[in-house]
This record gives structure tokens, sequence and C-alpha cells, in this order.
């Protein structure tokens, strides 16, 4: 299995690393900091430099076995298997996914219903509740602001399987459940806020979600109020 350094570090911006697959337009290598799409975080772009030569990343993606393919579009020279390289970040990009993730935990903090769904991107987020009450968007921005202000820690840490099977209500998505079979699972606490597995990127502290605000509420049936929010860029 390839080391995923994210899940340690979110704010690695760089590694070296050892190809071990190559073609098809995608590189794996033997460890990353680029995370791969999954629970509506975007994987991540940047560039992989090798003595001679670059690719630029466009998405980052699991593969087969658990394996970790950093997409490169259409390139006519990829590094071979064994070459030594430099995976790098677009930290600013990134940056963003991890203040919107961060928030995203803050809202389902505060309007604490199920989670059917939700998307994140450097623009716009969502989270998609079990609600049929109507979303006073002032009230939870307020809310939201006072948590970020607050200046709660994050952090990340490991369960087994049985352990999170001995405390089902961890779990608030219901249309995507965590990855079990490994042993173990990750979880992300918000101190005195928030604790639910999650394998995303996520800050260090709330306050350095900074501004952000309630967007459009939407209706998307009986029982799904679609909430998005927006961060100041």
């Amino acid at each position: 299995m390839m080391e995923q350094l994210f899940w340690n570090d979110s704010y690695l911006r760089e590694c070296e690393a050892i190809v071990t697959d190559s073609g098809d337009n995608s590189i794996v290598l033997d460890r990353t900091v680029f995370y791969p799409m999954g629970g509506g975080q975007p994987g991540d772009n940047g560039t992989i430099e090798w003595e001679g030569g670059s690719a630029e990343i466009i998405d980052t993606r699991y593969g087969e076995e658990g394996s970790i393919r950093h997409l490169t579009g259409e390139c006519a020279d990829l590094p071979a298997v064994g070459t030594a390289v430099r995976a790098v970040l677009d930290w600013d990009r990134r940056y963003l996914h991890m203040r919107m993730h961060t928030a995203m935990h803050l809202l389902g903090s505060i309007l604490q219903y199920g989670v059917t769904g939700g998307n994140i991107s450097a623009a716009k987020s969502r989270l998609d509740f079990d609600m049929e009450e109507t979303v006073d968007k002032e009230a939870v921005s307020a809310a939201l602001t006072a948590l970020v202000a607050a200046d709660h820690p994050v952090s990340c840490r490991w369960i087994t399987d049985e352990e999170l099977d001995a405390q089902p209500k961890l779990v608030r998505t219901m249309s995507v459940k965590p990855p079990k079979g490994a042993g173990k699972v990750r979880l992300l606490e918000i101190e005195g806020v928030d604790l639910q597995p999650c394998g995303g990127t996520h800050l260090k502290s709330t306050a350095e979600v900074g501004n952000v605000s309630i967007g459009k509420v939407e209706k998307k049936g009986r029982r799904n109020r679609r909430v998005n929010i927006l961060l100041d860029q």
C-alpha cells in the first residue's frame, strides 16, 4: 500500500517519491501528498517533477487495490517505474478545499440532521440534510461565524471498525457509509463541536476557515434541504 501523507499532515505541500507505475496518462507513486477524489472533496491538482521532465497533474483518483493515480491528461512523456520524483500540490486550491471541508463540518454541527449528500469546491460547497424545516439563514450564519471565531482545535485520529460499530451515532451520512474492512477508520474531531468519520483534509483550527456565510438554501424534496456555503477568498 502506498503511503498517504495527507492523512497525517494536511499541510504538506510536496514530497519526494518513487514511481511504481505509469501509463494511460497517469502516474502512481509509493507515497503522495495528493488527495484523491472522495467524500465530496475533489482530487488535488499540481505537478510531478523529475530530472529532465515534469507533468501537470489535472486530477487525482483512487485506482485498483487502493492505489492513487495522478492523472496527467494527454502527456507524451511519463517517468519510468523507479524514477525519483517530486510531487508538488497546487496549494492555493487545496487550502480552499481544507477551509471548505472544515466549514462543512461546522455547518453539520449546527444543523444536526442526517446528511444525504454533499459537495466541496473552491468557490462554493453544499450539504443536503434530511429535514423538512426551513433554514434560518441569518441564525445559521451567525452560529457558523461564532464557531469560526472560537478557534476550536481540529484534529484527526483512528478507531477500530469494532469501536465504530459500537458508536453508530458517529455516522451522520445517510447515503455513504465510512469504508470498513481495513481494521480502522479515521475520525475528524473539532474539539467540543464535532466528531465523525472522515477521510478528507482539514485545518488545524476553525479560525483558519475565515469569513464564511450561508448562500442559497434550496428545497430538493419534502425531506431534503440543500444548504450552500460561501467563503471569502
